[in-house]
């Protein structure tokens, strides 16, 4: 990308600088910078091998980052005396297999975590996972076990789940590509939801539909570095790169 101006990042949610990572001898971020701001949508897309999912789970250090800096609210998460598990609190994460716990009933993978991270009481714990269940359109489903939920279901579970933690922002990791298409657009739904309530969302997705109509960035990953960023509608209808136009011209 032609180098510019670097705009006032002080306030960022997520500030992402110079961010390298390595599996062995293959090097899969390449210098990633790039910030998202409060109440802002950035959608991350890209071919599979990208590095998308990995700069995703750097930002959460569920991956560690080889060199670089990652500033959540202002905290350099890849300093190793930043108190993981406070910056953690704030970042609600949602992967691509829902991760619930398959012999607690809905209700209870809702809670517990609340409970045992959060020190809420039960009744409190309850209600929160209610609101939330009822957020998602799941309302009296809470004695429900997670094998007899659709996919689709289990991951507004899951998010509902995130959502219960009261996080500042949420990272999605393309959290409908393990649903069958009909089961994809309520899970989009929420996330519309969320995006006009103002939560600051992180989405890696290859749903382009979801990124024009929501997304207030649009990132596009190739060979671990950022080729192409900028305004989705713009990107998706006008894209600059040669290597954005051929994944484009294949995806839409």
């Amino acid at each position: 990308m032609t180098a510019t101006a670097r705009p006032d990042r002080s306030t960022a949610a997520i500030d992402v600088r110079d961010l390298h990572k390595s599996f062995g001898p293959i090097e899969v971020l390449k210098g990633i910078d790039f910030h998202v701001d409060h109440g802002e949508v950035v959608c991350v897309i890209g071919p599979s091998g990208s590095g998308k999912s990995t700069l995703l789970r750097c930002v959460n250090q569920l991956e560690q980052a080889d060199s670089g800096q990652i500033l959540v609210e202002g905290v350099d998460v890849c300093d190793p005396e930043t108190d993981l598990d406070a910056v953690r609190s704030r970042i609600g994460i949602v992967f691509q297999s829902f991760n619930l716990f398959p012999h607690m009933n809905v209700l209870r993978n809702l809670t517990v975590a609340q409970e045992k991270v959060k020190k809420r009481s039960k009744k409190e714990a309850i209600e929160i996972a209610r609101a939330n269940l009822e957020k998602v359109g799941l309302s009296g489903r809470e004695n429900v076990y997670p094998a007899h939920l659709s996919g689709g279901q289990q991951q507004r579970v899951a998010i509902a789940r995130a959502l219960s933690m009261d996080p500042d922002m949420m990272l999605f990791d393309e959290p409908t590509s393990a649903l069958d298409p009909e089961l994809v657009g309520d899970v989009l739904e929420v996330m519309k939801t969320l995006a006009s309530e103002g939560m600051t969302m992180m989405v890696v997705t290859h749903e382009m539909g979801f990124a024009r109509e929501v997304g207030d960035k649009l990132v596009f990953m190739d060979g671990g570095v950022i080729v192409e960023e900028g305004d989705p509608r713009v990107v998706l209808a006008d894209p600059q790169h040669e290597r954005t136009q051929a994944f484009l011209s294949k995806v839409l």
